[in-house]
C-alpha cells in the first residue's frame, strides 16, 4: 500500500516536470527565436 502510494507520487512528480519542461521549451522558443535565451 505505501510503496504504491509512493510510486504514484514519483510517477506524478516526473510527468509534471516533463510536461513543464515541454512547455517551458515550447514557450522559450516562441518568445526567443534562437531558442538560447538562458531561459533552460
Amino acid at each position: 500500500m505505501i510503496q504504491e502510494i509512493i510510486a504514484f507520487i514519483i510517477l506524478v512528480i516526473a510527468l509534471a516536470f516533463l510536461i513543464r519542461k515541454f512547455l517551458f521549451k515550447k514557450k522559450s522558443d516562441k518568445n526567443c527565436g534562437s531558442g538560447d535565451c538562458g531561459c533552460s
